[in-house]
């Protein structure tokens, strides 16, 4: 931003001067701006800030800076110069390992499964973390999971692969790397899949003879949770609208936390009444923006993260307690994990930094510190070994119940950096223009590591063609797929709309375009109560900036007079993070049975398939 000022105020000056008569435009005047440019180009390519990218760049600055790294490789493929790339194998990341040797001597002696995620809480909050990786931070605002951490299996060193909730899911349910830029995410491309979703780790659990469920504080539609939970095996999906119990609260997500416990405990209790083994699923929302959390919190803490941060803390402590009255922890195996990272100011590698806690009933038998470098990727395949149980070939990673002498490649794409440990004590970080920093470490979370300086030229790509290959696990392009988000749910809507986000009433969100393609869109919403009428607003954000479609501000929806509608719009360059936000509100009810999107080439005819998942789970 100095930079550009200093520019602007320099260009102003020379062509009032141009224009004076008697001070002539001199040469001599593009020292300064060379000089600026200079500088600029120095600060970037020989020493690249290891700063967070939203601190280094703003949209327009991103943007510009990523067309002229494009544009400078271009030129030098044409001209023969760029260095000729060595493919880096991915089986190390995509294959699972149970070389270890085993913790347990027999197959777990728990017989359900309780897992535990909560809502962007990074490892450096647990106390034995911060002590295992020497970390300087502080603030003390989980004393409740340290606690548990010190009765269970804690893994310090646990990344957190990307950001966004659906993605976390995906990958520790299904034993596979998401997305590692803004492409569709997985769990959507997944619904596209009818092979691949019977490896994830409710399936499996499903087909071993589980009762499998699904419980979260918020509404199950956005990112398509109410598709995507129901085809990776969970009988039953559950989501705001189970709750009988009332919040402590307003919020707009849903649950806050006190309340979400509750109830979860409420549902711990009913599934202890039945004769099948069990998994539940959880997943908080409290601790998402714009956080949850009583005044009482937010006059003892700083910020609402904070305060939002403690009140989960609190309300996971009486739990976890209520568990332990219950006797689940004697027959349940509990993993308290999270969905992805929320990040800490000033904490290394925070947006990547996770955290995985195991109590189990033979916990006598576990190290209380699980040592080595692990991963949402390895969670599936963990609890399929737990309780020996085969694991399917599609499943990556390594087992947390076997130590291993040897360690392993990791990979991670947070905060716009890419991020890629080789296991061989070198971890490689690079930005959004292929620039790459080199620093030695052991494991990937560390407190600190020590700089090796730049990688040579052609490593960014090296790696960016790493994840690229990581990236196409499921599908090899994002054309001629038809997504479908409706589904023949009651839908009540509310008196207003609030906010463009928790008001969502699909699950199209996050998905890739790829440049010259077309996309088309068909929507089809009916309103169910013939004494309300429903008002529909149609919106679209890429990168969470608002982008036109043309359409009207808002539409007039009756019970004799539907919604149905079609258009289209061109992607003359790569579109990421592009989602959609259906909004409506006037009170009763409406049903959205279609809302699909194709995107193929502009000649291109609908594809026959219709991916829309039978098996739809509800929710308000």
């Amino acid at each position: 931003p100095l930079l550009a000022a200093a520019l602007a105020i320099w260009l102003c000056s020379a062509w009032r001067s141009r224009q004076q008569p008697g001070h002539p435009f001199k040469a001599s005047s593009y020292a300064l701006a060379t000089a600026l440019l200079a500088t600029h180009w120095a600060g970037q390519h020989l020493l690249p800030s290891d700063a967070d990218q939203w601190r280094q760049f703003n949209l327009p600055h991103q943007l510009m800076s990523a067309a002229m790294g494009d544009a400078q490789r271009r030129v030098e493929q044409w001209a023969g110069q760029a260095p000729v790339l060595t493919p880096l194998p991915s089986t190390g990341l995509t294959q699972h390992d149970l070389s270890g040797q085993k913790l347990l001597g027999a197959p777990g002696r728990a017989r359900n499964l309780l897992v535990i995620t909560l809502e962007g809480i990074p490892g450096a909050y647990i106390a034995g973390n911060r002590q295992a990786v020497g970390s300087r931070f502080e603030e003390n605002l989980m004393p409740n999971l340290s606690h548990w951490a010190e009765r269970g299996m804690n893994t310090p060193d646990y990344v957190l692969h990307t950001h966004q909730t659906i993605r976390g899911l995906y990958a520790m349910l299904c034993g596979d790397y998401d997305k590692l830029a803004n492409g569709t995410p997985k769990g959507v491309e997944l619904l596209t899949q009818q092979v691949r979703n019977q490896a994830c780790l409710p399936n499996q659990l499903r087909q071993a003879g589980f009762a499998t469920h699904y419980l979260q504080g918020a509404g199950l539609r956005f990112m398509a949770k109410d598709r995507i939970m129901p085809h990776v095996g969970f009988d039953s999906v559950h989501g705001q609208e189970w709750f009988g119990n009332a919040n402590y609260l307003d919020f707009p997500w849903g649950k806050d936390d006190r309340a979400f416990f509750e109830g979860a405990l409420d549902y711990v209790s009913q599934l202890r009444q039945q004769q099948r083994p069990w998994l539940l699923t959880l997943l908080t929302v409290g601790t998402h923006q714009p956080y949850s959390a009583p005044e009482a919190y937010l006059q003892r803490f700083a910020t609402a993260k904070q305060a939002a941060v403690a009140y989960l803390d609190d309300a996971l402590g009486a739990f976890l307690e209520g568990l332990e009255r219950q006797g689940v922890l004697e027959d349940t195996l509990v993993v308290i994990t999270s969905d992805e990272s929320h990040g800490i100011d000033g904490v290394r590698l925070a947006s990547s930094w996770g955290f995985n806690l195991t109590l189990a009933p033979e916990q006598a038998q576990l190290p209380r510190i699980k040592p080595g470098t692990y991963g949402h990727v390895d969670l599936a395949a963990s609890l399929l070994d737990y309780f020996a149980l085969p694991i399917p070939l599609a499943l990556g990673g390594r087992s947390l119940f076997r130590d291993y002498d040897s360690d392993r490649e990791m990979i991670a794409y947070t905060n716009g950096m890419l991020r890629y440990h080789d296991g061989k004590g070198v971890l490689t970080e690079c930005d959004f223009q292929q620039r790459c920093r080199r620093y030695e470490s052991q494991g990937f979370i560390a407190s600190q590591a020590r700089y090796l300086g730049l990688a040579e030229a052609g490593v960014g790509a090296q790696i960016g063609a790493l994840a690229g290959v990581l990236d196409q696990s499921l599908l090899q392009t994002p054309l001629n797929l038809r997504y479908q988000f409706g589904s023949p749910a009651a839908i009540a809507l509310r008196p207003q709309v609030d906010d463009d986000w928790a008001d969502n009433l699909i699950g199209a969100q996050y998905l890739e375009m790829p440049e010259g393609s077309l996309t088309r869109v068909r929507v089809k919403v009916r309103a169910l109560d013939a004494n309300h009428t429903a008002y529909i607003q149609l919106k679209a954000k890429e990168s969470e900036q608002d982008v036109p479609l043309g359409l009207p501000p808002e539409i007039v929806v009756t019970a004799d007079s539907p919604l149905d509608m079609e258009f289209s719009f061109a992607n003359p360059t790569q579109r990421k993070a592009f989602s959609f936000h259906l909004l409506g509100y006037g009170g009763g009810e409406v049903e959205i049975s279609d809302f699909s999107v194709i995107t193929g080439e502009p000649d291109s005819e609908d594809p026959v398939e219709d991916f829309s998942d039978g098996h739809i789970a509800q929710s308000s």
